[in-house]
């Protein structure tokens, strides 16, 4: 059995990098973690890591881009728990294509994964959370939405459009005192931070590259019920990357 106090917390994309240091984050708080991952094998190795640590998951296999498939998420959460605390829509795809070649199958893959899947999430989720007083939304976007490398149209717009979506439903699901914020990483090393160059930490103010930590904080700090005075809002963390003048000589 849950303790009522215990958050509810969905997190897409669970299964590694940034999710997967969010669902530790949370899981550290007390947090029930639900696991919402496309990819079986990492979302059960996920479940047990943080049941091996005292805390308290559950795994439950998830294609954002499919509606139907987090439709069945967010009703298995409700008749499981009968409440939705926190989202935080972070599952997503980095592809790169040359726009004079990308097909539409490759533009739709990156589009509904990156953000249809973070409307329909939001959307059933809201359901719940309306039944409960309300809730908190985390949408993970990027510095992409700002700043581009080429060949990521796709990526690009899909990131854009989150930004977009998140004042969006901020306005729509403020009456059901639903909070809706987007997080815009930058350089997040989720590999070997032992590997990176000093050139690498150089370009940042902060004089580090970024770690999964930075970004689970902030998950935390915009879900606390203490903050919810903010809301519709994006917050860049990049070690002010997106911030500094970059001369190549």
């Amino acid at each position: 059995m849950t303790d009522k106090s215990q958050k509810i917390v969905v997190i897409t994309g669970a299964g590694r990098g940034i999710g997967r240091c969010i669902a530790h984050e949370f899981s550290k708080e007390g947090a029930v973690v639900i696991i919402a991952e496309i990819r079986e094998p990492l979302g059960l190795e996920m479940k047990l890591e943080i049941e091996a640590l005292g805390g308290a998951a559950i795994f439950v296999q998830t294609d954002v881009s499919n509606v139907s498939q987090v439709e069945m998420l967010m009703k298995t959460i409700e008749n499981e728990f009968g409440r939705i605390d926190v989202l935080v829509n972070n599952a997503g795809l980095s592809e790169f294509c040359d726009p004079l070649v990308i097909d539409e199958q490759n533009w739709d893959r990156v589009l509904d994964t990156n953000l249809k899947g973070v409307f329909f999430a939001s959307r059933e989720a809201v359901k719940v959370m309306m039944k409960n007083g309300g809730g908190s939304i985390v949408n993970i976007a990027s510095t992409r939405a700002l700043m581009s490398e080429p060949n990521s149209e796709a990526y690009a717009a899909s990131k854009g459009g989150i930004l977009g979506l998140t004042h969006a439903m901020a306005a729509s699901f403020s009456k059901y005192n639903v909070t809706v914020n987007a997080i815009l990483p930058g350089w997040i090393e989720t590999g070997d931070y032992s590997a990176l160059r000093e050139v690498d930490h150089s370009q940042h103010f902060s004089n580090r590259v970024g770690k999964p930590e930075d970004i689970a904080r902030a998950c935390l700090f915009l879900t606390s019920p203490e903050n919810n005075f903010i809301t519709g809002t994006q917050l860049v963390i990049d070690g002010g990357m997106t911030r500094k003048m970059i001369y190549e000589e």
